[in-house]
């Protein structure tokens, strides 16, 4: 992993952007942070020529996004033209909202939907990938939801986004699934799993948690990871300030 394979999931700094000029300024911290790239999602509904120009002042890159999932299924040519607008070439299927999992006929239906848009992306240029959280490690017809979407979906047309925090919450485990996806992981979200004094389980900054980061780095590495984004949905103060203690963990700690 080198420091220019970075980035900084802006929903973590939902809460502090807004608006054109609070983003503007989060922006601005995040680079001073030590950030190259950022991971657009949960972010004010900007034009795409203001969202660039934003990120121009601030000298970051795009590297990816999140896309509404019923846009993914419904009109992908739109989301390639956005994408194409920030000058980025990865999105990702978020979470399934309102999309019935119950049956085996219901993962299938909309796995095969997923395919497709994924399909129809690839033809503009745009990997789409899948984020994971818990929900997919239950099992529909004694098989896990995530295991039927990689194995019923074309690794051209879907590939993944492993986040380690709801891998780790759903059972599963990080460095395994890494393995999984060899050629098909293009990111990770890196995001720390802690256990709080009352037992439960919450998000922390990468190196302050549980997790063994080089087995987790080294493993995604083998499987062709270009992204390695941190995220923390949940922070104890400043967000901003919880994104720079992770990349200077990350920074003094895993850089090859």
């Amino acid at each position: 992993m080198r420091i220019d394979q970075i980035a900084a999931q802006l929903f973590t700094v939902r809460d502090l952007a807004t608006d054109a000029a609070s983003l503007a300024h989060t922006l601005r911290r995040i680079r001073n942070a030590g950030y190259l790239a950022v991971q657009i999602s949960g972010m004010p509904a900007l034009p795409e020529i203001e969202m660039q120009a934003l990120l121009d002042d601030t000298g970051l890159i795009c590297c990816a996004t999140h896309e509404p999932g019923d846009k993914i299924l419904r009109d992908p040519q739109g989301v390639a033209r956005r994408l194409q607008a920030l000058r980025c070439t990865e999105t990702a299927y978020p979470y399934p909202v309102g999309v019935p999992l119950a049956t085996l006929e219901d993962v299938r239906a909309w796995v095969k939907a997923l395919d497709e848009s994924g399909r129809v992306l690839r033809e503009e240029g745009i990997t789409l990938s899948y984020h994971n959280h818990q929900i997919e490690f239950r099992r529909v017809s004694g098989k896990l939801i995530l295991e039927i979407l990689y194995d019923e979906t074309d690794p051209m047309h879907l590939q993944g986004e492993i986040d380690t925090y709801w891998v780790q919450y759903g059972g599963g485990d990080p460095v395994e699934w890494c393995e999984r996806l060899e050629n098909r992981l293009p990111i990770l979200h890196m995001k720390d799993y802690q256990i709080t004094p009352d037992n439960s389980p919450t998000f922390a900054e990468i190196g302050y948690g549980n997790f063994d980061w080089h087995r987790i780095i080294a493993a995604a590495e083998n499987s062709g990871c270009r992204w390695f984004v941190v995220e923390q949905d949940i922070c104890p103060g400043d967000p901003v300030d919880s994104l720079a203690k992770s990349f200077d963990y990350i920074a003094q700690n895993l850089l090859a």
